[in-house]
């Protein structure tokens, strides 16, 4: 090695100036070298300590007279020097044509521990996803072999693999901020476009429309110039980049004649309140925790069959085996299959009311028809059986054997009856947040 023969050739070099002067001192290094040749049978952590400095400069001869400036007789020394040798990581960023194999091969790692490093990985994460874009790093131990991988991956995930004796794989969820961001507009064509014009995620101008869309027609009631305020949460990393997708806290949009204001609840819960000139107008709270309101009540486009026809109910969309629960209590009427809806679970709520959850992908093995259950009690899990092109909670409302709208004003009492005095004192904490962030932006 280099750095063995340049050691060799220090030493020689060394002894050869102490023949000249045998009447002066050994050299403090030699001394150090002679007593390292020599380890106590337990050695301390210093020793330990000095022997790692030892084999980092013998892989690097130009860090040798770091170690021969340090008489390394305080530990506070000896720290400085060995952070000093530390090696580099390596990191590469993933492009088109990469698989996990070739960047590991770039990072000089054997076969055998590619494998296992591409086994541990392959346990938590699907290797099938990994695209340009994703990023890994590789440390190494003092004598150049890998310690540790790090491969991360969408929204800041990261998944680690330990190579200290045992290779183990892990999921670390990335460390997230959440930002509050406002924006206010005047509308001018539709809303989509009025909140592309400025600059805020146009995607929201679905959402208000689906919570809204039994309160305004939005084709016909706006006319242009009205007033729309918005704030939205945004996560980022600690480097600054946004993760996720926006989520909306407070909307407000002012037709002239009527305010119609929505706050969404500060956790990850889909609950929301709406306003109608400052009073509530109703209260929304889904049967599947943090979903994504994907189609609404009324006549649509069928997405399988393609016609024209009414649906029912609403739907959100989420990941299958998301927990869903009742929105009310009452008694199970059914559990079964029923054709297009799939596996189906209905709940009665009195003599003329019933809810019904379909697409389920299981039902706990406790829920029996005619069983009791509360408000908020899971009562199956998110699934694509029956007709469906993808996981989602389809829910339905009946009142005396008609299907009415789950957003709608005979909404039945959901978890939490609005509380007067409560909703306005968060509505007002609300607006006051809006201003502030508002004016922070400015």
């Amino acid at each position: 090695m280099l750095g063995t023969a340049v050691s060799a050739a220090a030493m020689a070099s060394l002894t050869a100036r102490t023949m000249m002067t045998p009447n002066a001192p050994a050299p403090e290094v030699m001394v150090r070298a002679a007593e390292l040749s020599q380890p106590p049978a337990e050695p301390s952590s210093l020793d330990l300590s000095v022997t790692f400095a030892t084999e980092v400069v013998n892989r690097n001869a130009t860090l040798a007279p770091l170690l021969h400036s340090s008489d390394f007789t305080r530990p506070d020394e000896l720290t400085a020097v060995t952070q000093a040798l530390a090696i580099p990581a390596w990191e590469a960023t993933v492009t088109d044509g990469d698989t996990l194999e070739s960047i590991l091969t770039r990072a000089d790692m054997d076969a055998p521990l590619r494998a296992e490093v591409a086994l541990a990985i392959a346990a938590e994460y699907d290797l099938r996803r990994l695209r340009p874009g994703h990023q890994l790093r590789v440390n190494f131990q003092p004598n150049g072999s890998p310690s540790f991988v790090a491969l991360t991956v969408d929204e800041g995930v990261q998944i680690e693999v330990t190579l200290d004796g045992k290779v183990a794989g892990r999921t670390r969820p990335p460390v997230l901020t959440s930002v509050e961001q406002a924006g206010q507009l005047v509308v001018s064509g539709s809303i989509y476009t009025s909140l592309d014009a400025a600059g805020i995620p146009a995607r929201f101008a679905v959402d208000l429309a689906e919570i809204l869309s039994d309160a305004i027609d939005f084709r016909r009631d706006l006319k242009g110039g009205e007033k729309l305020n918005i704030q939205w949460a945004q996560s980022v990393l600690a480097d600054g980049s946004k993760v996720g997708q926006p989520k909306l806290t407070y909307a407000a949009l002012d037709l002239a004649k009527d305010i119609f204001e929505v706050v969404w609840s500060d956790e990850d819960s889909g609950k929301a309140t709406v306003y109608l000139n400052g009073d509530v107008l109703r209260r929304i709270a889904p049967p599947v925790k943090g979903a994504r309101l994907s189609s609404v009540f009324g006549r649509r486009k069928h997405p399988i069959y393609g016609n024209v026809r009414m649906h029912t109910g609403v739907d959100y969309a989420a990941v299958k085996g998301t927990p869903i629960s009742a929105t009310a209590p009452g008694r199970v009427s059914f559990i079964g299959w029923q054709n297009g809806y799939g596996q189906v679970v209905e709940i009665s709520h009195g003599s003329n009311t019933m809810t019904r959850y379909a697409h389920l992908s299981a039902v706990p093995n406790g829920l029996k028809t005619g069983k009791r259950v509360l408000a908020g009690e899971v009562i199956g899990q998110v699934g694509k059986t029956g007709t469906a092109t993808a996981p989602n909670l389809h829910y339905e409302v009946h009142v005396d054997g008609r299907p009415i709208d789950p957003l709608g004003k005979e909404l039945i009492a959901s978890v939490e009856n609005p509380d007067t005095a409560g909703a306005s004192a968060l509505l007002e904490k609300t607006r006051a947040l809006f201003t502030a962030t508002l004016s922070d932006e400015i």
